[in-house]
Parts: C-alpha cells; structure tokens; sequence
C-alpha cells in the first residue's frame, strides 16, 4: 500500500496544498509523520475534499497534541473541543484583522485545524503570513533589538465587552474569560520549539504593549511590525471550497479572515492544539 502524500508548494516562504490522503480515517504512522514534517516546513496546509465530521475533526487534531477548549465561542453538539465560528449579517466575524490564535494564554496554541462547512458563493478567503518570513526580511540591528524584548497580549484587545452584552448570561461568561485569562508576557521573537526557526510574535489580534519601552515608542514599533509581517510577500491566500480543510503552525504564522461576504453566510469549524510556553 503506497502511503506517500503528495505536497506542493504554494509559495517561497510559506504554503502547501496536500493530496492522496484522506483525513477522514485515522492516518497511519507514516502519512502522519509526512503530514506533521510538511507542516514544520511549510507552516499551513490545504487539502481539498476532506468531510470531516466534528468527531473525525477532533480526532485528527488530537494526533498533534491536546485541544484547547475556547472560553467564549460555541461549539459543535457534543464535540466541546470543535468551534463553531457560523458568520452572517446577525453575527458578524470578529476574525477579519491579523491574528494568531490565543496568544492571550501562557502556552499559546501550537497548531489549528479549520475546516470549510457553508460557505458564501464568494469571497470569504483566509490569508496566512510567516512570522519566519518577516523575521528574516528584518536588518540585522533591529533583529538584535527585538530579540530582547517582551510584549503583553490581552485577551480583551480582541475580545471587547461591549461585544458580549447580548444577555445576562453572555456578559457573565465574558467576565469569567477575563479573570482567567489576565495578560500574559511573550518574547517578541520566539524560536520554533521544532524546527530552531526565530520568528515575529507579536500580532495586532492581542499584542497591546512592548514592555520596557515608553508608549510611544511602543506604539510606533508595534506600528511598524503589524504592518511589516502582513505585506504580501510573506504571504498565502487560500479560496475556500466547502470539504477544505487548513493546518497550521500557530506558533510562527498569522492569519485574516476576508470578511467580504456578508449578508452571505459562512460557517467553519476549527480545533485548536495547545502549544508550549513561547522562548
């Protein structure tokens, strides 16, 4: 039985679109390890046609590490692990800026699994940027300085309250996220646990302040790395169909969901992985 995955690449810095595997049975060793290796390399993949039910989701996405369970979205019935992320003209995505995942955590997530399930007849895309890409493309001085910094990442950057007055019981769960979840330190630049790849963290979903600087200079670096790590160079964008599915590498990408579509409706499912604590 041939066990070889196919893998092109999309771009020079970072995607690969994956065939000849089917996601929806239990992969063996040999196509995981393919899979997780292409994954390091390419930092987000794509497969096509994959109908992933929210059981064979999760169980896919718990061959790379435990799933984090999401403090304000839904998810789907039974499979508490599965976000329901369902964007329409009543719901409005929250996910069209740059971010990376639940860096508001000590230990953001390593990896996310998004798969297509309604989607609008256009628009709606997903682009992903390498934090390793943007890295590299920094002069040498500014890689030196950075590289001894720490920023703060809060979870009400993204998550504003006013968002969540629907009902008594929406305000009470937003209050409990935030007592949780106080802001957290990371390095500006991390280094890939895997592969020794330095990369940008700091993104504009939660990053709010570079410790040790003043405001403004804070303000003014910041400024310059948001919008350094998302020029189009570094990037990948991907036309959803619905069966899609999307891995990556949360620990040294980005990414910006298009929110071009409404009043049409959009709904993916996600599974996040827990990561280690950024160095």
């Amino acid at each position: 039985m041939n066990e070889r995955i196919k893998i092109q690449s999309l771009g020079p810095y970072i995607g690969a679109q994956v065939s000849d595997v089917d996601l929806t049975r239990p992969l063996s060793d040999a196509q995981f390890e393919q899979l997780y290796h292409a994954l390091i390399r390419h930092q987000v993949l794509f497969l096509r046609d994959q109908p992933l039910t929210p059981q064979q989701h999760r169980q896919l996405a718990a061959r790379f590490g435990d799933l984090h369970i999401h403090p304000v979205y839904p998810h789907a019935p039974d499979v508490e692990e599965i976000i329901v992320l369902d964007t329409h003209d009543d719901n409005p995505p929250d996910n069209d800026n740059w971010h990376t995942d639940v860096t508001f955590i000590e230990t953001p997530p390593a990896g996310a699994i998004l798969a297509a399930k309604q989607l609008p007849e256009t628009g709606g895309d997903t682009l992903w940027t390498s934090g390793i890409a943007a890295y590299n493309a920094l002069s040498e001085p500014l890689q030196v300085l950075l590289g001894g910094l720490q920023a703060e990442h809060d979870f009400r950057k993204a998550f504003q309250e006013y968002k969540y007055r629907g009902s008594e019981e929406e305000h009470q769960r937003w209050h409990q996220a935030v007592a949780k979840n106080p802001p957290v330190l990371h390095p500006v630049i991390r280094t890939h646990p895997v592969s020794g790849k330095k990369a940008l963290f700091v993104n504009e979903g939660f990053t709010t302040r570079i410790i040790g600087l003043t405001e403004k200079e804070s303000d003014a670096l910041l400024r310059f790395l948001f919008a350094h790590v998302t020029k189009p160079d570094f990037q990948v964008r991907w036309r959803w169909q619905v069966g899609d599915v999307a891995i990556w590498d949360n620990r040294v990408t980005q990414h910006y969901a298009n929110a071009d579509y409404l009043p049409a409706r959009r709904i993916m499912h996600r599974a996040t992985i827990l990561g280690d604590k950024p160095f």
